[in-house]
């Protein structure tokens, strides 16, 4: 008798021990997040996870973490109303930051006498797909580029001429919103790399949008697209410097009049340059 009793108080101790050491290393610690950015929508951070933590998501998809716990996030123009930073540690303790990522107003156009899809362009539809897959192609490359941890410069300065985010609605339907910043200037103005990064996309022939395209990837998911250039003075690989020359203003591919459009996305999301680089400095 005594010893079934001794066994149960055994079992029972060793189970408690074993939900207690379990609770452990799952319960939630201290978020400890930092960043510095604009957590809003189309807007970047750059952060620093909780010191000793192996892992960060945001939203549930992992992101790109550096030996010293620093990353780089970004907020979709149509991102909710919040975004949740996990951090998880060795013995599976994690660390839980919600963001409140602001709401912003965006320049809407409503258009009611217009269709919203013009006449089928045939040579369009032909070219189309290819372009669309060597652009999908180059934001996949993955390269060692860390300007993502720079504080990012305007690749020209001029008039803004048309500002991210904005829309136009056709008769009750919505068109794409513009997904970047036009910054108009002359034809063979210089463009500046606005981080270090590497080229993943110099095109040899001008696509039909976007004319003479290039990407530069900034690293951890960052990148920049600059479109309807006049030239290329890059190729696919080159490591280029913030500040360097990689091309020229433009009017190729479908465009009104000289101007760079200049693009950023973090992995899906879409981002406003002007929050990201700051306010237009004076055109010297």
């Amino acid at each position: 008798m005594r010893r079934t009793l001794a066994l149960a108080l055994l079992a029972a101790a060793t189970a408690s021990g074993s939900v207690a050491q379990q609770a452990a290393t799952t319960r939630p610690v201290a978020a400890g997040f930092r960043w510095t950015g604009n957590p809003t929508q189309g807007g970047l951070i750059l952060g620093e996870a909780p010191a000793g933590a192996l892992s960060v998501t945001l939203d549930g998809k992992a992101i790109a973490l550096d030996p010293d716990g620093r990353f780089v996030a970004g907020f979709d123009r149509d991102a909710p109303a919040t975004a949740t930073l996990v951090a998880t540690f060795a013995d599976g303790r994690q660390a839980v930051q919600t963001l409140a990522v602001a709401p912003r107003a965006w320049r809407i156009e409503r258009l009611d006498r217009l269709p919203r899809f013009p006449a089928p362009d045939p040579v369009m539809a032909r070219l189309r797909p290819a372009e669309l897959a060597a652009i999908a192609a180059a934001r996949a490359v993955e390269t060692d580029a860390a300007g993502w941890r720079q504080p990012f410069h305007w690749p020209a300065t001029g008039r803004i001429s048309g500002l991210f985010g904005a829309q136009r609605i056709y008769r009750g339907e919505p068109g794409s919103y513009h997904s970047g910043i036009d910054i108009a200037r002359p034809t063979g103005t210089p463009v500046a790399a606005p981080a270090d990064g590497v080229v993943i996309l110099a095109a040899d022939h001008p696509f039909t949008l976007e004319g003479n395209l290039l990407m530069i990837d900034h690293g951890h998911g960052l990148n920049s697209a600059f479109l309807h250039l006049s030239r290329i003075d890059v190729a696919v690989g080159d490591h280029v410097r913030q500040g360097q020359v990689i091309g020229a203003v433009g009017a190729s591919g479908r465009a009104t009049g000289p101007h760079l459009h200049w693009s950023l996305r973090w992995h899906d999301a879409r981002l406003d340059p002007l929050l990201v680089a700051g306010a237009m400095p004076p055109t010297p």
